[in-house]
């Protein structure tokens, strides 16, 4: 464990970090002053269930998903205090969805079945419900809610032992196998 964190490039890191967590801050601040003046609008911010939890091996893109959950949060809680009430937020928490990005990632076998990676147009047919009835957060699937929940008031090794039972504790492990074993047959290829 010790070894992979070492592993990580600080430059890789601040790229994901940035590229998952600023460019929502960069369209708020281009947007937001004409909704402000108007009192109206919606702020969407699509981050991941990985924003509310976490897993190992992920680091930099689970701190860039909590970036984007704080900033949302921060914003809408400002919005209220301005009482821009024309103004709506929608957080929206995927799960696992099949783009590809995270290939190999996988839970416990058992539990698979029952939470298999979610199909991209099931998720965009989520967040729009979310947005066109104004509601503030949506998590897909509904047991991402119960898996935050669980963690707000469960003790921390509680959660780990919740982790572990699903297999979300190590589930990004054969990912990050997967893109070892390919970054280590691109640089043979290229003689490096």
């Amino acid at each position: 464990m010790e070894a992979e964190f070492k592993q990580k490039n600080a430059k890789v890191f601040q790229t994901i970090f940035c590229c998952h967590s600023g460019k929502w801050l960069l369209t708020t601040k281009a947007f937001l002053p004409s909704m402000l003046e108007m009192n109206q609008g919606h702020i969407v911010t699509v981050a991941s269930s990985l924003g509310l939890f976490s897993t190992a091996g992920v680091e930099d893109y689970c701190a860039s998903k909590f970036g984007s959950v704080g900033f949302h949060e921060s914003l809408s809680h400002e919005l209220k205090a301005a009482e821009k009430d024309g103004i709506k937020t929608t957080l929206v928490c995927p799960y696992l969805v099949d783009t590809g990005m995270f290939r190999g990632c996988r839970i416990r076998k058992e539990i698979e079945p029952f939470l298999p990676p979610l199909k991209p147009d099931y998720c965009v047919k989520q967040a729009m419900r979310a947005i066109l009835t104004d509601q503030p957060m949506i998590c897909t699937p509904r047991l991402m809610y119960m898996v935050t929940f669980m963690k707000s008031i469960l003790p921390f090794e509680a959660v780990v032992c919740m982790y572990r039972f699903l297999g979300a504790d190590k589930c990004m492990y054969p990912f990050i196998a997967q893109r070892k074993q390919a970054t280590n047959n691109n640089e043979a290829k290229n003689g490096v």
